[in-house]
């Protein structure tokens, strides 16, 4: 009779051999008949296996993956803690509603306290503030960069300003020196949303390593995926307890998932009202959620995060031919712009066209969607447009005027690990036919 490590084996090997076989029977690339997505999963049979490897041992909640991940992901960034949770978007819940704790005493965030905030921007980094009886105060973006402009920001904070929950637009860091300063200035909280910024760099250092938390996203489109997951990160250990209180239905107690008594007094706490020695493991300090995630999607994390270094290149790789073919269009498109300090690991490649162009945004995005090349809006352009901000309190600093701009006439194409020189070569090729033959 085989051992369970030789079935195991086994079935290991016939997991590598099917995944072969789907690669093999993979079609070719056609130009003008293969569609170009603007993003997706890249993977090979490693992270099958290791999803198979999770399933058979059916622990199903977070466990040794997740725990594997959270400490290498932590060592990648050059951070402390990083905890799992389900989505990006629930990232962003947990970052903010960590900060409302009464933990945190005066420092907490409480109703009607202002959040500065961009509406360029997508709809879970401001809908967590707004969740939370918080407001949300929209700062207009550069165009370019797409990120806040960051010399109105100090104009625009109120006696209720409390924080800045920002995004590094598709990669591109805001200027977080200067955001940091404002910060310290005013003993405002900083979270960065680094969902589509994995890998950025801000002066060598990684973003998401610069506010009190920092989130991420690893949806298939991003810079590696989980399929649904997400995590934050923070080098401060009470910020890490609030998460995982607020992640794990709110309880008080700090026990993984299958542990008990870690604080060695699980029958000796008396908090709130409850009778001395109530069970610590079901004694509720926040009123939270269960956003934690399965160890099933951590394992398929465990393998992306070993290729996320060649992701980044290959981004950066697509980005540049891309630049570089557009770049003679400068005086229909703005291009990206980037900061001397950042060095981007990009989601995207964002356009915006100029208003004496000679045609509009949904002309050319009509023309690379009929030629099979995917199109992206800059998420929600304006969130306050939206039917969902009909009765949202909320303010604004001065004008929009360059949101506006976002969500008329820009839009980006895809740069993601899984474009091949040709499928790109082709994109540039569809440019040009445009720009060539479009009517005058």
């Amino acid at each position: 009779m085989k051992t369970q490590e030789q079935i195991q084996n086994d079935i290991f090997q016939l997991v590598k051999e099917l995944y072969e076989l789907k690669e093999i029977e993979k079609k070719p690339f056609v130009k003008g008949e293969s569609y170009i997505p603007y993003a997706g999963r890249v993977y090979d049979e490693r992270e099958v296996i290791s999803l198979v490897d999770s399933s058979l041992e059916f622990w199903l909640t977070s466990g040794r993956y997740a725990a594997k991940f959270e400490k290498e992901f932590a060592d990648f960034l050059g951070v402390k803690h990083c905890m799992l949770t389900n989505s990006g978007s629930s990232a962003n819940l947990l970052a903010i509603s960590a900060l409302t704790s009464p933990k945190l005493r005066e420092k907490r965030l409480k109703p009607d306290d202002e959040v500065i905030t961009v509406a360029a921007a997508f709809p879970t980094t401001v809908n967590p503030i707004v969740q939370n009886g918080l407001v949300p105060v929209f700062v207009d973006v550069e165009l370019g960069t797409y990120n806040i402009q960051v010399e109105k920001i100090e104009a625009a904070i109120s006696d209720k300003t409390r924080a800045i929950f920002i995004a590094h637009t598709l990669g591109n860091p805001f200027d977080i020196k200067a955001v940091m300063e404002i910060a310290e200035k005013y003993d405002l909280w900083i979270i960065e949303d680094n969902c589509d910024a994995l890998g950025s760099k801000y002066n060598g250092q990684y973003t998401g390593t610069f506010g009190h938390i920092a989130t991420f996203s690893f949806y298939p489109p991003h810079h590696m995926t989980m399929g649904e997951g997400g995590a934050l990160v923070t080098n401060n250990t009470q910020l890490k307890r609030l998460i995982e209180s607020f992640r794990d239905w709110g309880r008080d107690c700090w026990c993984g998932s299958g542990c008990d008594n870690s604080c060695g007094k699980r029958f000796e706490w008396q908090l709130g009202d409850l009778p001395y020695g109530y069970d610590h493991k079901f004694i509720y300090s926040h009123i939270g959620y269960n956003l934690k995630i399965t160890d099933m999607q951590a394992s398929i994390g465990v393998e992306q995060l070993k290729k996320l270094p060649t992701f980044i290149e290959a981004r950066k790789n697509n980005f540049r031919m891309l630049y570089d073919g557009l770049k003679k269009y400068d005086n229909h498109f703005i291009l990206p712009l980037v900061k001397p300090e950042a060095d981007p690991s990009w989601f995207g490649f964002l356009i915006t066209v100029r208003e004496d162009a000679g045609f509009t945004k949904n002309d050319i995005v009509k023309y690379l969607e009929e030629n099979k090349i995917a199109t992206r809006m800059l998420f929600a352009g304006n969130v306050t447009k939206h039917p969902c901000f009909e009765n949202v309190k909320y303010r604004v600093y001065r004008n929009l005027v360059n949101t506006d701009r976002v969500m008329n006439d820009t839009f980006w194409i895809g740069v993601y690990p899984g474009l091949t020189d040709e499928m790109i070569s082709y994109v540039l090729t569809v440019f040009d036919d445009y720009i060539s033959n479009r009517p005058k």
